[in-house]
């Protein structure tokens, strides 16, 4: 599977999780439809995007259980957040619930929109290790006539745990509480039905573990929530009549959605395009069978790595999918971090959660057993111990 992808040979590369990596022939796709554009940019803009986006769109809500109605393209899984953020009318009192395992940008997101809102951002504590059975009740827990919106990930950013969203989601709406998961570890990590989750707002990453090019994410919403959204950036979707810029409204869409978010001015729609083709690239290379191996293949460095140091786990097996945390030592994260770099060229996370380090390990399809063998031989966790 190496072959497939543009990472340095020389780097042992266990960190698809922050920003993912393209295959070769995703890579070229992206290529092929920057140079359509380029021949004509208004027709391609101005007539064909539309069209042309629809059909990713629905490629898209195939693989991930949603209608193409009800999606819109999005830079990535953080503009999702804010713009549902920077959407809801926040009144003085309100509350925003959510738990101590957010990613930190999307925490900054909410604990602004609160701040100038006069509402209050609660965070509720998910203690390690980690019960997935305790989660709901948890969060629910947390709920009172003040609450207006549940925020939570679908796989958290930090320390790599898949959270039980559509049970979440259904004891939200039973109390009158909206939804928003932030999904941008999980497109291509696990398998995904959105229309199983079932929440009010879904984000999500293409360019992360869908292998997608970079800049290409999705906000999805429930059809009754379209006319509350409003785009970061005002455009030609929000004026009236024709789209006013000499006949070019292909590009405005059909729908509220698509009128107010998919044209945020000029930008380059290559990376959306080219989803398609990221699936695709999956689908024949038997994506199932890869997430397997490269579930093992981190199973392997955890066990491994846990009971060299006599730490406990954080979790158990089936709450994480190809990116796991590892325990080790407490220590000064940053500086391990760069060790393993520097020393051996390995490129992996070392993050911190409640007063505890870890490792957080990614295992892609380019992955093999010699790159996890380097990780657990490496100097600087040899000192760790």
């Amino acid at each position: 599977m190496r072959e497939h992808f543009l990472l340095d040979p020389a780097t042992i590369f266990l960190n698809h999780g922050s920003f993912g990596a393209c295959p070769r022939e995703v890579f070229e796709t992206q290529h092929m439809w920057q140079l359509e554009m380029e021949k004509n940019p208004v027709a391609f803009l101005g007539r064909r995007s539309a069209e042309l986006l629809r059909h990713a769109r629905e490629r898209l809500g195939e693989t991930i259980g949603a209608c193409a109605d009800d999606l819109v393209f999005m830079p990535n899984a953080t503009t999702g957040v804010n713009t549902v953020a920077q959407s809801l009318t926040l009144q003085p009192g309100d509350e925003v619930l959510t738990t101590d395992l957010e990613y930190g940008a999307c925490d900054a997101t909410w604990k602004r929109v609160c701040e100038r809102a006069g509402a209050t951002y609660k965070r509720v504590e998910i203690p390690l290790p980690y019960r997935r059975d305790e989660v709901v009740a948890r969060v629910m827990a947390g709920v009172t006539d003040h609450t207006r919106l549940i925020f939570v990930s679908h796989i958290t950013s930090t320390t790599a745990l898949i959270l039980p969203v559509a049970e979440l989601c259904a004891a939200a709406r039973a109390r009158g509480v909206l939804t928003l998961i932030d999904g941008a570890h999980a497109p291509g990590q696990i398998p995904l039905d959105l229309a199983a989750v079932d929440a009010d707002f879904y984000v999500g990453n293409c360019h992360k573990w869908l292998c997608a090019p970079k800049g290409s994410g999705f906000l999805h919403a429930r059809p009754e929530h379209h006319a509350l959204l409003d785009a970061p950036v005002t455009s030609w979707g929000y004026a009236s009549g024709t789209g006013g810029h000499s006949g070019f409204d292909a590009y405005l869409g059909t729908t509220t959605l698509e009128r107010r978010m998919q044209w945020q001015g000029t930008r380059d729609i290559a990376s959306w395009l080219s989803v398609p083709a990221a699936i695709e690239f999956q689908a024949r290379h038997d994506w199932p069978a890869v997430r397997a191996h490269s579930h093992a293949l981190a199973r392997h460095a955890h066990d491994t790595l846990t009971q060299r140091y006599g730490l406990a786990p954080v979790a158990q097996d089936e709450d994480w999918a190809q990116m796991v945390v590892i325990p080790v030592p407490t220590q000064d994260a940053d500086a391990l971090r760069r060790r393993l770099y520097d020393e051996s060229r390995i490129e992996v996370p070392v993050t911190t959660h409640a007063g505890q380090v870890f490792v957080r390990v990614s295992v892609q399809g380019y992955n093999t057993e010699d790159d996890i063998d380097a990780l657990l031989n490496a100097p600087a966790l040899a000192r760790a111990a």
